[in-house]
């Protein structure tokens, strides 16, 4: 898929444009489940609306930290991976036990959306290369991130969260 091998500029457009149209379609199918439904689990995995505040935890940290140095980067909705450390949490302003809608999830993932959207527009050879001079996050470690890499990791977190999503709504529509 173009998400894990977007190189150039155009193909990380190419990618954000699809990422963009795939979770619109299946945001609609979601929509007609009942709210309730969408914080339902899984067989253990994340409901639909803890998957959007980890997407927008990853965008926080990928793209609004590393890549763009926002003085405040992360989401209050944010939902960082599992395992990770309560006071790692805290120190960035998350608010782990939130149990927000669907639609106040969507309002803060439809900026940083936005946001990626920009950042791809704009893309240059020379910006992708570019070194940040933040890492996304603790606790990831110390080391050299390129815009590049945040990108890819924002594709790919948006690919494989989206077939997950789609899987467990099959569940759930059953």
């Amino acid at each position: 898929m173009l998400a894990r091998e977007a190189s150039t500029p155009a193909e990380h457009r190419a990618a954000w444009q699809a990422v963009e149209s795939m979770w619109e379609t299946t945001l609609a199918r979601a929509r007609r489940l009942p709210a309730s439904a969408l914080h339902e689990r899984v067989r253990g995995e994340w409901s639909f609306v803890e998957t959007h505040r980890h997407l927008l935890f990853a965008a926080d940290a990928w793209i609004g930290n590393a890549v763009l140095e926002e003085a405040a980067p992360y989401h209050r909705l944010g939902y960082p991976a599992g395992g990770t450390p309560p006071e790692v949490c805290a120190a960035l302003g998350l608010t782990l036990d939130a149990t927000p809608t669907l639609e106040e999830v969507l309002q803060a993932r439809r900026a940083r959306m936005a946001s990626v959207r920009r950042l791809v527009e704009d893309l240059t050879e020379a910006e992708l290369d570019r070194v940040c001079t933040r890492k996304p996050a603790d606790p990831y470690p110390d080391g050299e991130y390129l815009v590049r890499r945040c990108l890819r990791v924002v594709l790919k977190e948006e690919v494989e969260h989206h077939r997950y999503a789609v899987r467990d709504l099959a569940v759930l529509e059953g």
